[in-house]
């Protein structure tokens, strides 16, 4: 699993213009399985996305198309992390062996 931190930048003023396609690059990762939760940090600073599924390496090009990031609303930082226990149903997938 990973859990991917996004802080917003001084270009905060901009995030209205990208939104939308923030929130499609979103709703791909939540069709696809990769995504399992997303929601805004409490103190306003930025958001929070749950993923699990992909290796470390595919998540972070995944992250790097993220409208917000490629063009610096925010910054990414992503933390892999081995779950060793969860809740039932929030069992998280195998990545898939690299080629």
């Amino acid at each position: 699993m990973h859990l991917i931190v996004l802080r917003f930048t001084d270009r905060r003023p901009d995030a209205p213009h990208w939104m939308a396609a923030h929130n499609a690059w979103l709703d791909a990762g939540f069709a696809d399985g990769t995504f399992l939760a997303a929601g805004s940090l409490h103190d306003g600073t930025g958001g929070c996305v749950l993923a699990a599924g992909v290796a470390a390496d595919a998540i972070a090009a995944r992250v790097a198309q993220d409208p917000f990031v490629a063009h610096g609303i925010v910054t990414a930082d992503i933390t892999g992390f081995q779950p060793h226990r969860t809740q039932p149903g929030l069992a998280a997938p195998t990545p898939s062996p690299q080629p």
